[in-house]
């Protein structure tokens, strides 16, 4: 009997006793959520390292906000030229977004923990000399590199979090990254602003760095994970696929400038189709690639992956422009137009946990982000329909409020979804792919929607103008004028007895415009919502997970609804049973 007991092997119900004591163990406050510290000792190291990503993921998002407000400040003290100047928000944000997918796969490699400090440290030194140098051209190479780390730090930590968490814990530890990131986007801005002001530009990114030296100290508390694959890193396929992007970032934001017809930006663009052909034929064939195609044929992960687009063309698009028109149309001044944007983002800081409540409650994700596709549809095409000269800040209200709820309700929450989806070993390239798809659809999604703007203000104002021929600029240059949030410079220049009719004349042709590309993002995304939740369903009743394109995570304990992206009842085998 005795040697039976000791050969014995625990059948599933036992085996799985230890894990549901661990997901009932001392609780602790990270960030507002309340998140499981750990085993059944109730180790602080969880929610240590949770504090120390959140940390993380609420300077990123300041960083990318924060330093175009600087940019006057650094142009007074330098006297950089506005070429050079915007290179320290291109730098950043092409770097970034560029090397996700190569950090990622990385971070899958050599250990998400390794990359983790690998992107701080880098981050960390990068923003000390920032904010010491006064060479603008060394302060636009220190942010590109800032911008690799920023990479690293995202994707690692994202692994991390999902890896060190499992059901509703996962669930909380997202809910808490959807806060604080919406906390770093609202934020970001008024604080660079004011940092900048009170004590100059450097502290930006001093203060960057001093955040960044915190997080280090952390690192003995983050536990490491790796993928099963440890083979040499895929260098073709990763110089390839990075340089693409490269290529694309770049032709999407000289794109506006240079002239889309331009030989450089065609170049550019053709450039980036050939490398990104390249890449997939170097990946087919490479006996351990930086990124396993078979990910691009998981259905609910790529449905997962097209959301952010969605974001871009409803929410995204209108934070940079959106002011703007305020400003020209509405004669808000600048402070009021920025204070009128809080109505879209500061509903991020709480919908979140919302999220995870009707989580809770027996929502499945599925639904839930449905419900933000909904709101994000909705909230544009509410604008769509109200949009007009001069409106009141009551009927502005209503959109933005409603596009602020639909990020909130899916901000983090995508993040965990994603990664749950995927196999253990491919979290940081799955979240790496993710990011790089969020962030490289923020960028086109600006830049084609403003350049479309002015083609359609152009286009509208050159029929009319020629009946204000006190006005001696060009239509070109008057939709320039306007879309920058300026119209107060064209005014000027007619007598003052018709400029009431030549307001009224260039804010009809504004808001004409703004209302058509309202509309037509409003059918971007309806069309991609529609997509988008079909995809989620998962595979049909009776057909495999492997047969439909995911990844078999290694094990099977039962996931919070917040890990089953579909709906409907949980297979017998992934139920937990009770102890």
């Amino acid at each position: 009997m005795r040697g039976r007991l000791l050969h014995h092997r625990p059948g599933p119900r036992h085996r799985r006793r230890p894990r549901r004591r661990r997901a009932r163990g001392v609780t602790a406050e990270c960030a507002g959520v309340r998140l499981p510290t750990g085993g059944r000792t109730g180790s602080a190291r969880p929610a240590i390292s949770c504090t120390a990503i959140l940390l993380v993921l609420l300077i990123l998002p300041t960083s990318v906000t924060g330093s175009g407000v600087a940019l006057p400040h650094i142009r007074r003290d330098t006297g950089a030229s506005l070429d050079a100047l915007q290179w320290v928000v291109h730098g950043y944000n092409l770097t970034f977004a560029s090397f996700m997918l190569a950090c990622g796969s990385l971070a899958d490699r050599f250990g998400r923990r390794r990359v983790f400090i690998g992107g701080a440290v880098l981050f960390t030194v990068a923003s000390l000399v920032s904010a010491a140098t006064s060479d603008i051209l060394l302060l636009d190479v220190m942010r590109g590199l800032a911008g690799v780390g920023a990479a690293a730090l995202l994707t690692s930590g994202s692994a991390i979090l999902a890896t060190s968490f499992d059901g509703a814990a996962r669930t909380r530890a997202f809910a808490a990254v959807g806060i604080v990131t919406g906390g770093g986007l609202a934020m970001g801005a008024m604080a660079a602003g004011t940092l900048a002001d009170a004590l100059g530009w450097r502290w930006f990114f001093g203060l960057h760095a001093l955040l960044m030296l915190l997080v280090l100290l952390a690192v003995p508390f983050l536990p490491e994970s790796r993928g099963a694959v440890t083979a040499r890193v895929d260098s073709v396929g990763t110089a390839t696929f990075v340089t693409s992007l490269f290529l694309l970032m770049l032709g999407v934001v000289e794109g506006p400038r240079w002239g889309w017809g331009s030989a450089g930006v065609v170049g550019l663009l053709a450039g980036s189709v050939v490398l990104m052909v390249a890449f997939v034929l170097v990946e087919r064939r490479a006996r351990h690639p930086m990124l396993d195609l078979r990910l691009l044929r998981n259905a609910e992960f790529m449905a997962l992956c097209l959301i952010p687009v969605v974001v871009s063309f409803s929410f995204v698009i209108l934070l940079p422009l959106l002011p703007n028109y305020l400003v020209a149309a509405n004669g808000a001044s600048s402070k009021t137009a920025g204070a009128t944007m809080l109505l879209m983002t500061l509903p991020i800081l709480v919908t979140p946990l919302l999220a995870a409540k009707l989580i809770r409650w027996g929502l499945t994700t599925r639904h839930v982000l449905g419900l933000s596709l909904v709101c994000l549809t909705g909230g544009v095409t509410w604008l769509a329909a109200v949009l007009q000269a001069g409106m009141s800040l009551t009927a502005l209200s209503g959109p933005l409020i409603t596009l602020g709820v639909g990020l909130g309700l899916n901000f983090g929450l995508i993040d965990g979804a994603a990664l749950t989806v995927v196999a253990p070993e491919a979290t940081g390239t799955a979240a790496g792919l993710l990011n790089v798809l969020r962030l490289g659809s923020e960028a086109i999604a600006i830049a084609v929607v403003g350049t479309v703007l002015v083609d359609l203000v152009q286009g509208s104002l050159g029929d009319g103008l020629g009946g204000f021929p006190a006005y001696r600029g060009g239509a070109g240059e008057l939709a320039d004028s306007v879309n920058a949030g300026d119209l107060t410079g064209p005014l000027s220049e007619v007598p003052a007895d018709i400029r009431p009719e030549f307001s009224d004349f260039v804010t009809s042709g504004l808001t004409g415009a703004w209302q058509t590309v309202l509309w037509a993002s409003a059918a971007i995304c309806a069309v991609l919502s529609v997509l988008i939740y079909v995809m989620l369903a998962g595979p049909r009743r009776g057909q495999s997970r492997a047969a439909a394109g995911a990844e078999p995570r290694r094990d099977h304990r039962a996931p919070h609804p917040a890990g089953r992206v579909g709906s409907g009842p949980r297979p017998a085998a992934e139920r937990t049973p009770e102890p």
